[in-house]
């Protein structure tokens, strides 16, 4: 399907170089994160109320090739499962014929040239999906590995003229807040990789169906260069099953994220004290760009990401002002409590459901604080 070798060199071949550091430089920006990722580990488990990994886990500092390297190897973990399917239906070219030779070079270059894009923005993730280590027992493997890519954080906190060592450990908040989710929850992480095992066995392998497709990507390319707001290519490139899955996909992401972002800013003043300067010129920065690296964030669907991630935090903001954490924490007891598309623009629907009736003893009351989201999640009034 993906030659990944091809991505591998594509990749490496495309990506943008870093910012210029000297040697030392570079050591003591790798020694500085693996500080604050450890540092801000017991205040994201104070602000979550969340048990969190008591070992710290793996932490990898990469640059941008490393970047590349760890999530093909992620992607090879994901996609198993839908070779295994394709070979066993038959709908898989037979190996080392010319067709699968063509079809999986010219995929993986595809995929090389996204990962460039990407490894040139990413300045952190939690790697969910990390291939098996041979010489650890499965039931011994960490859920996954908190990544921090060096050359994007410098060349970030560069553009913007922050502080490094708060905007590193801001950064570095983030991502600790992911790990505290999936080593607290137990069924996050099989619930993320079974949607997205599902999503790409609900592949539409008809060619009919496959050409529609393809039209409907080529309008959402020619939409999002033109400045539209149409779907994504990869919202056009799904099958109607696909979008059903996705959706499920969307709204465990938008709050994992989402409460990234709440915690970021809820544990920011007491260890990142210009955290407030940080969060305004980010923000300005996800919005900026010329006309082609906004073309680049519609076909990808990562604008459209940044506006579903705002919607997450703004529900966890709500919720948390209006019941307390602790009550917002039922939100991880099971796939079911996860919030609904309507629920994460009316908080107190999902209060309803989860905390149950008379959710008017959190204090509840349909109007905005002077300093918090209203209960639409958006900052207006529920209507």
């Amino acid at each position: 399907m993906i030659d990944w070798n091809v991505a591998a060199s594509t990749a490496a071949r495309w990506v943008r170089p870093g910012p210029q550091v000297s040697l030392a430089e570079a050591r003591q920006v790798v020694a500085d994160l693996r500080e604050q990722a450890a540092a801000v580990a017991e205040p994201v488990r104070e602000v979550t109320g969340l048990p969190g990994d008591d070992d710290g886990g793996k932490v990898a500092v990469v640059d941008r090739p490393g970047w590349i390297k760890a999530n093909i190897t992620g992607f090879e973990v994901v996609l198993d499962p839908l070779v295994e399917h394709m070979q066993d239906i038959g709908a898989a070219p037979a190996a080392g014929s010319v067709l699968t030779a063509v079809g999986s070079r010219v995929t993986g270059m595809q995929a090389g040239l996204i990962l460039a894009y990407l490894a040139s923005r990413v300045l952190g993730q939690y790697e969910l999906f990390l291939p098996p280590d041979p010489d650890v027992p499965a039931q011994d493997a960490p859920p996954g590995r908190l990544t921090l890519v060096a050359p994007n954080i410098v060349m970030v906190e560069r553009e913007l003229g922050v502080d490094p060592a708060d905007f590193r450990r801001w950064v570095c908040l983030h991502e600790e807040t992911h790990r505290t989710q999936f080593t607290s929850v137990p069924w996050l992480r099989p619930y993320v990789q079974r949607q997205m095992t599902d999503f790409l066995l609900a592949s539409d392998l008809d060619p009919a169906s496959i050409l529609n497709r393809l039209r409907a990507a080529a309008d959402a390319v020619t939409g999002a260069v033109r400045g539209s707001d149409g779907g994504s290519l990869i919202e056009a490139m799904q099958s109607q099953r696909q979008r059903e899955i996705l959706g499920r996909l969307t709204a465990v992401m938008t709050l994992v994220e989402g409460h990234g972002d709440y915690v970021m800013d809820a544990v920011g003043p007491a260890v990142v004290p210009s955290v407030e300067q940080i969060r305004a010129k980010f923000n300005a920065r996800r919005t900026s760009g010329n006309r082609v690296e906004q073309a680049i964030r519609r076909i990808l669907g990562i604008d459209l990401k940044m506006r579903q991630y705002q919607q997450g935090a703004a529900f966890v903001h709500a919720v948390v002002a209006e019941a307390g954490m602790e009550t917002f924490n039922r939100v991880w007891t099971s796939p079911e409590t996860l919030p609904t598309k309507n629920e994460f623009t009316s908080p107190k629907l999902w209060l309803e459901r989860v905390a149950g009736p008379g959710a008017d003893r959190f204090g509840l009351a349909d109007r905005p604080g002077p300093d918090r989201p209203g209960l639409d999640g958006t900052g207006q009034q529920a209507g």
